[in-house]
């Protein structure tokens, strides 16, 4: 328990990170950072989760971008 206590992404969902990032960046700019289709080509919060999941490079990206975010 006591290592998760520094982890910036403990206790937050995929979702909730997505779902932030779409806020603070919109579709657009997050397709610029990380170019994955799943954020170029009509975009979704639904679709981008369906892919993230499944693909861990990508998901690892995304985790980076909200990490690096949260230190500004």
């Amino acid at each position: 328990m006591s290592e998760q206590q520094n982890n910036p992404l403990h206790g937050k969902t995929l979702e909730a990170i997505v779902t932030e990032l779409v806020d603070r960046y919109g579709w657009a700019e997050l397709a610029k950072r990380i170019p994955i289709n799943c954020f170029k080509s009509n975009p979704s919060i639904k679709s981008s989760l369906t892919f993230l999941r499944k693909t861990a490079w990508a998901r690892e990206q995304v985790e980076t971008l909200y990490v690096k975010g949260l230190k500004r």
